[in-house]
């Protein structure tokens, strides 16, 4: 029924379930994979403590080493479990409209995403990216939680 599924992670604890349930999901389907993370870009004025802790060039090292150490995270279970897969790493104001846009640009047929990630207490101002993409996306979401 699907052959490609995007899985959205942000390294936190129940965005890494999904991406493992997502691999697996995947593998049964004979589907194969685009693993995206989203960076937001600096902002001065921010309600992400991680942005407020040091310079520009410091934010954006850590959210570099983030996004690559969640994306290897989730490459290391795609390999174990025989997932054809690839990884993309974008920075982007508007998470939501990245993963909608990603999934279009891969011709996905299944965006497969945690419940919530680690967005703080920006989600709770915000909205959560999941709902974002739920209430925006044309193509099928499953949620895990």
């Amino acid at each position: 029924m699907f052959s490609r599924i995007l899985i959205p992670t942000d390294g936190s604890w129940l965005s890494s379930l999904a991406v493992e349930k997502g691999l697996e999901f995947a593998r049964d389907a004979n589907a194969s994979v685009t693993i995206i993370t989203v960076t937001e870009p600096f902002h001065i004025i921010t309600a992400e403590p991680e942005q407020i802790r040091g310079t520009r060039d410091d934010y954006e090292k850590y959210a570099r080493m983030e996004a690559a150490k969640s994306l290897t995270n989730a490459e290391l279970k795609a390999k174990q479990l025989g997932v054809l897969h690839q990884s993309v790493q974008v920075e982007s104001d508007e998470p939501f409209q990245a993963i909608i846009d990603a999934a279009e640009q891969n011709n996905c047929d299944l965006i497969m995403m945690a419940s919530h990630g680690r967005r703080g207490i920006g989600a709770l101002l915000l909205g959560s990216v999941t709902l974002k993409v739920l209430t925006h996306s044309k193509i099928p979401v499953l949620v895990y939680r």
